[in-house]
């Protein structure tokens, strides 16, 4: 699909990940919204950088945990864009709970992990099924975490919503082919991110070690492979992981 005047909605764009995805999708030529949660600010000044990149772009709260504010974004971004081709399911949320600790990860933590990276990028989905649909060419694509795949990320919880989010591509592959193609990127230890700055140095360097690179992902590869993932025909139900070559993705 050429991406040339095509519109694309990204969730969570106000962070590092999100902005990255933004502005790759807009430098291809698509006009960008992005939702955010708290952080009016930040997704002002990306917004704000998409047009000066001479991009239409909007930027929208949502909060993926309220089926209301789903509908509300939903026909926010038909309403203002008059189309959407291009669905990226980047927000997510999560806590660092250490998985022996069973007792911390109460019915409330788990239910707002779920809530918020697995039922609301359904609901995202089924909500832009029709208008992506309606183009015979419309894209999904999800952004999932090596966590999804080996036991390992924040928490149980974190990683189990991780996992089904890979599922929910293989099974929204199915349901909305052939007309949307739905693919999804893993990516491993991120940094220069806000989040990595939180990470001890040691905790970098053995993830570095653990990786055939002796590398970790980045936000640019992750939006770059958003941005194949969108320009392919013939690729859909696919997870490519962006980690620096960590054995446990190499599945």
């Amino acid at each position: 699909m050429n991406i040339e005047g095509k519109v694309a909605f990204v969730t969570g764009g106000s962070g590092d990940i999100g902005r990255a995805i933004a502005e790759a999708l807009a430098a291809a030529g698509a006009d960008v919204a992005i939702s955010y949660l708290g952080e009016m600010a930040r997704a002002r000044e990306v917004v704000d950088a998409l047009r000066k990149a001479h991009r239409r772009s909007q930027a929208i709260q949502l909060d993926q945990r309220d089926s209301v504010s789903i509908d509300e974004c939903v026909k926010n971004v038909i309403g203002h864009f008059g189309r959407i081709d291009i669905l990226v399911n980047n927000a997510g949320w999560n806590i660092g709970i250490p998985f022996r600790e069973l007792d911390t990860l109460t019915p409330e933590v788990w239910d707002r992990v779920l809530e918020t990276n697995l039922r609301g990028p359904f609901l995202l989905a089924r909500g832009f099924a029709g208008e992506l649909q309606r183009h015979k060419s419309g894209r999904i694509v999800n952004i999932a975490s090596l966590a999804g795949i080996a036991p390992g990320g924040s928490s149980i919880a974190y990683a189990v919503s991780k996992a089904a989010l890979i599922h929910l591509t293989h099974c929204l592959a199915v349901a909305l082919s052939p007309d949307v193609t739905v693919n999804c990127v893993a990516p491993g230890f991120v940094e220069g991110t806000r989040m990595a700055e939180r990470v001890p140095e040691a905790m970098k360097q053995m993830v570095r070690a653990q990786s055939v690179l002796g590398r970790t992902g980045s936000a640019d590869d992750i939006a770059q492979m958003v941005v194949t993932f969108c320009r392919a025909d013939s690729v859909t139900g696919q997870t490519i992981v962006v980690d620096g070559g960590n054995p446990m993705g190499m599945h």
